[in-house]
């Protein structure tokens, strides 16, 4: 089909006849994520895409994070409005102002003006600028965390948008205008609000709110170590970074053995106390659940307690009969996949005191092997079980329920890029899992991109659904991981060749780790979570 030079994505859409079951919202142009008013002056090979896929949701997302700042300025004039972090369902946002914590009526007061906006359809506009202009507008707005932000990103030109007069910048493109935005809602959230998104499968309901204290309580601790260490966003942590990147660190090593210190003793009581022998450990892959698992059996032999472990890996059905998708690709996170009844059968024969055989899965030949490994648990001891379904319920269900205690692990990162720009809590783990399977040699950058959307599918499915069940929570995010992780990732992502679908997300992700100033990871212990997927772990 062809256009004029310089028509732009949303001028071409109407032109095209397929079916668009949801609205579209941004593009990928020639594999990279651009907006919809981008404007082409020769070929391109175009992808318009709707909030189902995760491009598309991130913009619509980013857009309205704008919706609801400008709305918040509007009808709390001075106020501070930070978007924390995504939880429930939703993200977690905080109005600061004179007045104190927004009430039912704010609340509404909010609603209306965003709704207005929409109904108005309120353009973005967006302006590319040398960033020493935008950090002096940003600068004059009283905007100290964009402005550390800019001025550490070692950029000479950024873009940023207004919204009715009001600028903002984001690090990714938005909608054209607000009237792309009719699916969201507002509630009140502990001492600030919850903007509720689209339901990523059925984009034009808001997803279901779920309720997740315990998470919220591990975003909360950690929230409250960033202010101890004076670190509110990128720009703070860029700046401490060179001046005391050692002191970050080793920080940051305490805070994780401390709270690795915190769950051996919990565990340590409730086994004296109540006859805790099983202790189950998850969370999503690339959280650190195997080292974690190491690390507390050191502190559990601390506390006097002699550990024994073993993966739900090792009770994987053969390949032959491992579960598949409909496609025919194996369903390796299912379930299923794990032979649940032989590892329960071994769980309660341990914990009755027997003997038994525990197997090793052979991932080369794709067979539960036994080759003699014997566990029993004596006077003093504890069984770990580490794997992603280790919270189901319906693997220990026979268990009784004072015998058990639940670890659940994820990478919640804490500190945003600013105050309106959150950090995905995928990001990390996606960059852990490209550098890990490239140093393995088990896949390239490419695969791991390519096989992601399915591994985060497969978690919402198995994983998170069980994540409130835990006992306690650990938060295997790294104060400077972002730091760290770019010298690995940079080349790796780099290799990437452009003409690949998974450029897109390679660009993407080269693009966000470049607003982190470089960390080396040589003081990084041998004992760290982080050695685990740069290397030189003594584990």
């Amino acid at each position: 089909m062809n256009f004029p030079e310089g028509t732009s994505l949303q001028e071409m859409l109407p032109s095209f006849g397929f079916e668009k079951p949801y609205p579209i919202v941004s593009a990928r142009v020639n594999n990279v994520s651009q907006g919809l008013k981008f404007k082409a002056y020769n070929n391109k090979e175009v992808e318009f895409l709707d909030v189902r896929d995760a491009s598309g949701m991130r913009v619509y997302t980013r857009s309205l994070f704008f919706l609801l700042c400008k709305s918040a300025y509007d009808v709390f004039p001075g106020c501070k409005i930070f978007i924390e972090h995504q939880i429930s369902n939703g993200y977690y946002c905080v109005v600061r102002r004179r007045e104190g914590a927004l009430k039912d009526a704010d609340i509404d007061a909010l609603k209306a003006r965003m709704q207005e906006i929409v109904a108005k359809d309120m353009p973005f506009h967006r302006f590319e600028v040398q960033v020493d202009e935008a950090t002096k507008l940003f600068r004059e707005r009283g905007q100290e965390d964009k402005v550390k932000l800019l001025e550490t990103s070692g950029q000479v030109y950024m873009d940023y948008y207004t919204l009715g007069g009001t600028p903002d910048y984001y690090y990714g493109r938005l909608v054209p205008s607000a009237g792309f935005l009719t699916v969201w809602d507002l509630r009140r959230f502990h001492d600030g609000l919850l903007l509720q998104v689209p339901d990523r499968h059925q984009p034009d309901r808001v997803a279901p709110y779920v309720d997740q204290p315990k998470t919220f309580g591990m975003y909360a601790e950690n929230l409250k170590w960033n202010l101890i260490m004076g670190l509110n966003n990128v720009g703070d942590l860029n700046h401490s970074s060179l001046e005391r990147g050692t002191e970050l660190i080793q920080v940051a090593e305490a805070l994780q053995d401390k709270k690795i210190v915190q769950i051996a003793e919990e565990i340590d009581k409730r086994f004296r106390e109540q006859k805790v022998r099983l202790v189950l450990i998850t969370g999503p892959s690339s959280s650190g659940k195997t080292t974690f698992c190491k690390r507390l059996s050191v502190q559990l032999k601390a506390c006097g307690l002699r550990p024994l472990s073993f993966s739900t890996d090792d009770y994987f059905v053969n390949r032959v009969d491992t579960p598949k998708f409909p496609d025919g690709r194996y369903d390796f996170d299912n379930f299923d996949t794990v032979d649940h009844d032989a590892l329960q059968r071994d769980v309660l024969r341990l914990l009755a005191g027997e003997e038994v055989e525990v197997p090793e899965f052979n991932f080369v030949t794709g067979i539960r092997e036994y080759n003699g490994k014997k566990l029993r648990l004596g006077r003093g001891s504890v069984l770990l079980v580490e794997g992603i379904h280790a919270l189901n319920p319906r693997l220990t269900d026979q268990v009784p329920e004072e015998a058990k205690f639940r670890v659940f692990i994820s990478t919640m990162t804490s500190i945003s890029l600013d105050h309106h720009n959150s950090i995905p809590t995928s990001d990390n783990r996606l960059l852990r899992r490209i550098i890990r399977d490239y140093n393995n040699g088990s896949f390239t950058a490419r695969e791991t991109i390519s096989q992601w959307p399915s591994v985060c599918d497969s978690e919402e499915k198995w994983i998170y659904p069980y994540q409130e069940n835990a006992d306690m929570m650990f938060n295997s995010a790294y104060l400077v991981e972002f730091a760290v992780l770019r010298n690995h990732a940079e080349p790796i992502l780099a290799s990437i060749p452009k003409n690949a679908p998974e450029y897109a997300e390679a660009h993407r992700l080269l693009k966000f780790i470049h607003y982190f100033i470089p960390v080396p990871d040589n003081e990084i212990p041998s004992t760290s979570l982080l050695r685990a997927f740069i290397g030189g772990s003594s584990f």
